[in-house]
């Protein structure tokens, strides 16, 4: 068999680093401390041998497996686990020979999971097969896990029966039939689906053969129509060809009448051409004469304007002389300004030059005092520095003494007022206590808060569950709602489809009768046959086809008895009475043929399927619904669809109501679920608040018993210190008091003092002296410089305001002269304007006389105009008779190309060859009307067809050739459903016969592993609850030593897991699996039974070669391993493996090596 030799781990779980476990032959243990990792290995294994349930792999997916991550390592995307075969034996399948199959899965964070065997990925059944084929995989009862033995003993019977299957060896059997009932099924389903196909297509080979007659008769229909077109169009050409003669005789009349008012517009424009010659000189002289008076016009004006120029001139200089005046006194008033402040500069750098000239002396002399104030200063300083080293000497150590009692005063107060402090806050901390009951109302208040929480969120959750049934019923509603609207709107859509049809059969201007008839409904083929196209005619007289309204006929024939009065069924205008008087329903043709005899002359007989029998013989048996009748059913069907209509608006309307309704009770729904809301939301901020009121007062209380402690530990320590400041100063007291007394230094240092005081202040002054005179020169250089910079800026100015003088003089004289000249301007502007005024009346005369002249002879002109106008327009209007002629010769030489292109259109002929096509001799002409009655007959059948499909006779013969290759099909179908059934058969009953024969088995081995177990006692299986083995039960029988034979529940804990055990090995025995695994299946038994456990399992070993892998807790289990493996989590999160060979260890013993 294939042996188990290693498994690899790597991000699996705990197991984040890779590690290896090797399975050697004998038993290996795994221990550890709970929770390390150890059944992570066991899950690793069934992992990797194919399972694919998370929740087996204890996870919620199977991402979970993968490791996630701890405090101090970061989450893997991706985990491995490998298994290595040995395949020495070569009993592996074909398609793995090798002597090591490596077995691999590999999972990725949200990518799914990946096999490969030997590096060749496979799919996840190959893995289960590989495994189960050796009588093991994820789920076999080689592997059993933690709860697996109690599982077994609180399982049903039927649950059982899967260990016989695996003892069996049919585990792979039913994979086979599943998937075998799976194709079964699949075929099955195909078979189904390939029957209704083959139906479907039949029922379509049908149709096609029916839609290829209806070919054959539009065939026979469309050659007529051609035939019928053909007389047609022949007959147009030629009524076409008349009417181009008769254009061009018309033309040519034309022609003469343009010719002679031709004539007659030439001496009109003669005429008013001599008339204009004589108007361009007269133009011309009014023209001269009127320029000549607007010229003398505008010299008048301008002569004004040039006056009031003259004037406005005057007034502006008047002005410019005034304003020259204050220019004049403001530039004396500046020049006056600068001679005065240049006069009172000069007197100030006098002054200022005349005090600079004994500033030397002074400045001398208070040097030499401050020179002698500083060095009487750094006399008494050498004398005071001498004085202060000698009393330091001698004040240095009694200054230390001093500073060491004032430190340790110091040190005592401040300890006291420490003492004092905590005291103080020790009687503050206790009036600021928190009383107990505060925080007992506080819990309460929380208490109540949490309740009122809950009650909130239950009422929020009823009114959320009130507003999912109001949107519920809301849906319906709009559901209902809109089946209403597209219900209403199919029949609107209907109903336009049928006016518009409606509409397009009649004339606008003259509708026919037909819109005014109404038929009972399945007498409308009847109407139809007794009037046919009559009913088109209208009954406006002004229409060509029409109806006139009589009065009844005196003497009118009565129908035969056995004919009803089609009028009783027919709602029809008065003009239509006389007609449907005459015309009998009867009930079928025969009874027709039976009357036609005894019919007067213009009646006739109908029925309702549409059969004419007329008085003159002639007969239309029922066939296609003609276009009247179909009309006439349209026009019912209309009202029909009215009447409907409005009953659908009504439910519309309803539906749109209980829309509305549900709509505002969804709103209100959920207005009250956002008041629950809301509420929840207050419930919980007062839940917060009362949460924050009790956690502030509980912390409160802890702060207030930790800070009492505190303030009691600070107080005892701060007498204990101040006890040892006051020894301190008590000391140091006693040590000053040993220094004597020394103040004559000091008295000599205040002297010096003193007299340094002194004399640094008369250096002070001397030097602020010496200061002063210095600032005093530098502020008189300063203000020299100023002055003389004032003085130049000053002359400047005047000299400025001098020349600004002599300016204005010359402007002022400008301006006077000027204001002169114009004074005797106003009398030359007089006499020129009194001439002017002479000339302006002579040229208005001359311009009204050549305005008279020239009226009179545009009057003459304008005469002659409208006589050459009227003759022009009489030539126009027999221009355009003439292109109106020319028009109409194009247009009849177009209809002649027009229809020669319809006959090239419709029948690829020409006008020519058409006469021998339509069938006629050369001189005759049928009637066109006639021919476009039948034409349209011949159309109207054809149409009444509806849609014809011309390639139904090639496509019923393809689907009869695709029905026979489904038939075909269908047959191979039938032919694999039966052999897969009689292959699930056969399965079955090979599975029967290996169940019992492994049942008879195991029971064997249960007995025999039970005595072993138990040391005596007796036990069986038996089947139960179904006489077919597949689908019975497995039931345990035992009797423990001492004991009665009982069911497996009955026995006590102990041996309820001894028996479950000997079960498990008594399957494992009748096929041996390469690998046996034991979760902690040792944790109920005692001492005793463990010893007897491991004997039985060092047995099995032995003589099944299986290798077994035991997680352990049991000191004695772990005793008779051949080699330990340890699971350890140093770090959190992470599981490490270390390996002990124990044998190893034992043979070192034995042969004396130190460990």
């Amino acid at each position: 068999m294939i042996q188990f030799s290693k498994l690899r781990l790597s991000g699996f779980k705990s197991f984040v680093d890779a590690c290896e476990l090797l399975i050697e032959p004998g038993m290996t243990g795994v221990v550890g401390p709970n929770g390390c990792g150890k059944s992570n290995l066991i899950e690793a294994l069934r992992w990797v041998m194919g399972e694919t349930s998370a929740r087996q792999m204890r996870g919620g997916e199977m991402d979970d497996v993968i490791f996630g991550g701890t405090a101090s390592r970061p989450a893997r995307n991706l985990a491995e686990v490998q298994v290595v075969l040995d395949n020495a034996a070569g009993t592996a399948p074909a398609a793995y020979a090798r002597d090591e199959i490596e077995v691999v899965r590999r999972i990725e964070r949200g990518q799914g999971s990946s096999y490969r065997v030997n590096g060749r990925e496979v799919r996840a059944r190959d893995v289960a097969l590989l495994f189960a084929d050796s009588a093991t995989g994820a789920r076999a009862s080689g592997l059993v896990s933690q709860g697996r033995v109690g599982a077994l003993i609180n399982a049903k019977p039927a649950e059982r029966r899967t260990l016989l299957e695996e003892a069996a060896g049919i585990s792979g059997l039913y994979s086979r039939r599943h998937e075998a009932e799976l194709r079964l099924k699949n075929a099955e389903a195909n078979l189904e689906r390939l029957d209704d196909v083959i139906a479907t297509l039949d029922e379509q080979w049908k149709g096609l053969q029916k839609q290829a007659r209806q070919a054959a008769r539009y065939r026979t229909l469309s050659e007529q129509i051609r035939a019928v077109e053909a007389q047609l169009l022949y007959v147009s050409w030629l009524e076409a060809l008349a009417l181009v003669e008769a254009a061009r005789a018309a033309l040519k009349g034309a022609d003469r009448v343009v010719d002679d008012a031709t004539a007659a517009a030439a001496r009109a424009a003669a005429a008013s051409a001599e008339a204009a010659a004589g108007l361009p000189e007269l133009r011309r002289a009014e023209a001269e004469a009127q320029s000549n008076w607007q010229r003398l016009l505008l010299e008048r004006e301008q002569l004004e304007a040039e006056a009031g120029r003259l004037a406005e001139t005057r007034r502006d200089l008047e002005a410019r002389l005034a304003q020259v005046a204050g220019d004049l006194q403001r530039e004396h008033a500046r020049a006056a300004d600068g001679d005065q402040a240049q006069a009172r500069l000069a007197e100030e750098r006098d002054l200022i030059q005349a005090a600079a000239g004994d500033e030397s002396a002074g400045r001398a002399a208070a040097a030499q005092a401050v020179d002698e104030a500083a060095g009487r200063v750094a006399g008494l300083e050498r004398d005071l520095s001498q004085a202060m080293e000698e009393v330091a000497a001698a004040d240095a150590e009694r200054a230390a003494s001093l500073r060491r009692r004032q430190e340790a005063e110091t040190r005592r107060d401040r300890l006291r007022e420490r003492l004092a402090a905590v005291e103080a806050q020790k009687s503050q901390a206790s009036g600021e206590a928190v009383d107990r009951s505060e925080l007992t109302g506080a819990e309460m208040d929380l208490e109540s808060a949490q309740e009122y929480l809950e009650e909130s969120r239950a009422a929020a959750e009823d009114c959320d569950r009130r507003r999912v049934g109001a949107q519920a019923a809301r849906e319906s509603a709009r559901d209902a709602q809109q089946a209403a609207s597209a219900a209403r709107s199919r029949l609107k859509a209907e109903a336009d489809a049928l006016k518009a049809v409606l509409a397009q059969g009649g004339s606008a201007e003259f509708p026919p009768v037909l819109d005014q008839v109404a038929a009972a409904t399945g007498f409308e083929p009847a109407l139809a046959a007794a009037l046919g196209d009559d009913l088109a005619a209208a009954l406006d007289p002004a229409a060509p086809l029409h109806w006139v309204a009589l009065p009844p006929l005196d003497k009118a024939p009565a129908l035969p008895e056995g004919a009803t009065p089609l009028a009783r069924h027919v709602t029809a205008p008065p003009a239509l009475s006389r007609r449907l008087a005459q015309i009998g329903v009867v009930a079928d043709a025969a009874a027709g043929e039976a009357l036609r005899p005894l019919l007067a002359a213009g009646q006739r007989l109908v029925t309702r399927g549409g059969d004419l029998l007329r008085w003159d013989g002639y007969t239309a048996r029922a066939g296609a619904p003609s276009p009247m009748a179909v009309r006439l059913a349209q026009r019912n069907r209309l009202r029909e669809l009215e009447a409907r209509l409005e009953d659908a608006e009504l439910g519309v309307e309803e539906a749109e109501a209980r829309l509305l309704a549900a709509t505002q009770a969804m709103e209100e729904a959920a207005e009250g679920e956002r008041a629950a809301r809301d509420a929840v939301k207050r419930a919980e901020a007062e839940t917060a608040k009362a949460r924050d009121v009790h956690a502030r007062l509980a912390s409160r209380f802890a702060a207030f018993e930790s800070r009492m402690a505190a303030l009691e530990e600070q107080a005892a320590a701060a007498r204990a210190d101040l006890e040892e400041a006051e020894g301190e100063v008590l000391e140091a007291r006693e040590a000053l008091a040993a220094f004597p007394v020394a103040d004559d230094g000091k008295d000599k240092i205040n002297a010096l003092r003193t007299e340094l005081a002194e004399h640094r202040s008369a250096l002070v002054e001397a030097r602020s002296g010496l200061d002063g005179l210095e600032r005093a020169a530098a502020e008189r250089a300063r203000r020299l410089d100023a002055i003389a910079a004032e003085l130049a800026s000053w002359g400047r100015r005047v000299e400025t305001a001098r020349a600004h003088v002599q300016e204005l003089e010359d402007r002022r004289e400008t301006v006077m002269a000027e204001i002169e000249r114009l004074s005797s301007l106003p009398d030359t502007f007089a006499r020129r304007r009194a001439e002017l005024l002479d000339r302006v009346e002579a040229a208005d005369g001359a311009r009204r006389a050549a305005g008279d002249a020239l009226a009179a002879a545009e009057a003459a002109q304008a005469e002659a105009d409208r006589a050459m106008r009227a003759a022009e327009a009489a030539l126009a209007t027999a221009r355009e008779d003439r292109i109106r002629r020319e028009a109409a010769v194009a247009g009849a030489d177009q209809q002649c190309r027009a229809v020669a292109g319809r006959i090239a259109e419709r029948l690829d002929l020409t006008p020519e060859q058409l006469r021998e096509v339509a069938g006629l001799v050369e001189d005759q002409r049928p009637d066109l009307d006639d021919l476009q009655r039948r034409l349209d007959r011949l159309s109207r059948e054809r149409d009444a067809m509806g849609p014809v499909n011309l390639r139904a006779e090639q496509e019923a013969a393809e689907l009869g050739e695709r029905i026979a290759g489904m038939q075909a099909e269908k047959d191979d179908l039938v032919q694999a459903i039966a052999r897969l059934r009689a292959g699930i058969a056969e399965l079955n009953r090979e599975g029967r016969e290996r169940l019992l024969a492994s049942f008879e088995q195991v029971d064997k081995q249960f007995r025999d592993l039970f005595v072993r177990l138990f040391g005596g006692g007796r036990a069986h299986l038996a089947l139960t609850e179904s006489d077919d083995p597949l689908e019975a039960g497995l039931e345990i029988m035992a009797s423990p030593p001492g004991k009665r034979l009982q069911i497996l529940s009955l026995l006590s804990g102990g041996e309820q897991a001894l028996t479950a055990l000997a079960l498990i090995f008594a399957v494992f025995l009748i096929n041996p699996a390469p690998i046996c695994v034991l979760d902690e299946v040792d944790a109920p038994l005692d001492d005793a039974n463990v010893d007897r456990f491991c004997t039985l399992v060092e047995g099995i070993a032995a003589t099944t070669r299986t290798r077994f892998l035991i997680v352990t807790h049991h000191r004695m289990t772990m005793a008779r391993m051949d080699r330990l493996y340890g699971v350890t989590m140093a770090e959190r999160g992470v599981s490490q493996l270390v390996s002990v060979d124990l044998a190893q260890a034992e043979a070192f013993r034995d042969a004396g090596v130190p460990a």
